[in-house]
């Protein structure tokens, strides 16, 4: 197999695990764990295990002057991401949670506009009004009958999370650009566990360990080892071999395959709201990563 197939069977790989991360969170979420007890460990976990494949694949420095940077990323790409995504995804349900997601290209852009001056092309501000109406129309009115008790709340923490992501993507290029990815990504995860410890500290010790189902410590393993630490270095392998916009193309997979997932298990349900706002939002998505035509 080729390394641009490899690429893509890797970026398919990281829609497919985030798409079940949806649901199978909400299994952890809040019943056995609240959610900053459950991202304090999910940021622990994954700190570590960067550390230890850093040992083992790069011995590169980061200059001091870089640090600032680094810490901004650990702010927006851990801190503010995860814990706005995890709390908001404890009131919403799985399918309005992982459409909500799939507006961070969008998001991406309007901030590339902003902080880097990229023109932005007329069919392309027509996508992201017409796909940001879609993320609006769901926000005020896409409540889910079963798994939400905040479906309002948990929709706008979602989105507050999509926004932080398109900051951390922004920032972490300058980076990936200049340094081994191992080099950096185990400094943004120690501060980015820095920054949850007192949040996640005292609903981690409320967990009552030797309590839980065998079956949570399962999918609570999946978040930590799959979810976050496997899938950033599948990202690494389809970065290498892709264009940005091909790689930000899957992500608009995961409300696919998280809604395939959360209805065959009976854990969400499908509604009207919920149909006409994906359709809204990925008709701006295309608009938008549509090349310009020649």
């Amino acid at each position: 197999m080729s390394k641009r197939n490899w690429a893509l069977v890797a970026a398919t790989l990281v829609s497919i695990i985030y798409g079940v991360t949806f649901t199978i969170a909400k299994d952890v979420m809040p019943k056995y764990v609240q959610p900053f007890g459950f991202i304090t460990m999910r940021v622990g976990g994954s700190m570590v295990l960067f550390w230890f494949v850093s040992f083992l694949f790069t011995n590169e420095k980061i200059a001091k002057a870089d640090f600032p940077r680094i810490i901004a990323a650990a702010f927006f790409g851990v801190a503010l991401n995860m814990l706005t995504f995890f709390k908001g995804l404890s009131y919403t349900s799985p399918i309005m949670g992982a459409v909500l997601m799939v507006t961070t290209p969008m998001i991406v852009l309007v901030l590339s506009a902003i902080l880097i001056k990229e023109r932005m092309q007329k069919r392309k501000v027509f996508g992201l009004v017409l796909g940001l109406i879609g993320t609006v129309f769901l926000i005020l009115y896409g409540k889910s009958m079963q798994n939400a008790p905040n479906a309002t709340l948990g929709n706008i923490l979602v989105f507050i999370n999509a926004v932080s992501y398109g900051f951390y993507l922004i920032i972490v290029k300058k980076l990936m650009d200049k340094y081994n990815a191992f080099a950096f990504v185990k400094w943004i995860y120690t501060f980015g566990f820095l920054m949850v410890l007192p949040f996640g500290w005292n609903e981690f010790q409320a967990i009552d360990f030797q309590n839980l189902p065998t079956d949570i410590i399962w999918k609570i393993g999946f978040v930590v080892v799959f979810s976050t630490f496997l899938t950033y270095l599948l990202n690494l392998v389809s970065m290498r071999e892709l264009k940005p916009t091909i790689v930000a193309v899957f992500i608009y997979l995961q409300p696919l395959f998280a809604t395939i997932f959360a209805v065959s298990l009976g854990k969400d349900d499908l509604s009207l709201v919920k149909i006409i706002s994906a359709i809204l939002i990925f008709t701006g998505v295309y608009l938008v990563t549509q090349k310009k035509s020649t």
